[in-house]
């Protein structure tokens, strides 16, 4: 084949440091447009950004000369920097140091789309410790619960 063709679709999850709600109406505005264009820059398409005052869920396409982890560490690194620079008073803000990260099916991109987009109302009845457990379980991921939280 003369070209690569790919569809790597990802739904990642990360917590703010400590899971503290630091992710404020203000910030939450203007902070995922803000990741986007930090996910655009390095040739990542992002599809979806949304969240809570203590997480971000992301349903993004990488592609294949980026990895998981680099993607997710320039993006971290970067927004992080700019909450700090544009709310210098903003000093508890962070992030926590891993993530998840799920593959999705392109028949399962538009359910994913919507759990995203409707997570204020989601997170109403569960907490986000239960959600991300939850994830972790559906897919088969091995986990000692002693060392998800730091």
């Amino acid at each position: 084949m003369a070209h690569t063709y790919t569809n790597l679709l990802t739904h990642i999850i990360f917590s703010t440091k400590n899971r503290e709600p630091t992710i404020n109406d203000e910030i939450r505005s203007r902070l995922f447009p803000y990741m986007g264009g930090v996910l655009r820059e390095i040739q990542v398409r992002p599809i979806l950004i949304n969240g809570t005052s203590d997480h971000v869920h992301l349903l993004i396409a990488i592609p294949p000369a980026i990895s998981v982890s680099d993607s997710m560490r320039i993006l971290k690194t970067n927004s992080s920097r700019w909450v700090h620079e544009t709310w210098p008073r903003t000093t508890d803000f962070g992030w926590q140091a891993g993530y998840g990260a799920f593959s999705v099916s392109q028949s399962n991109a538009e359910a994913v789309r919507a759990y995203i987009a409707d997570q204020e109302n989601h997170h109403r009845h569960l907490t986000f410790k239960d959600e991300f457990l939850a994830f972790l379980r559906r897919h088969e991921i091995e986990f000692d619960e002693r060392y998800i939280w730091e």
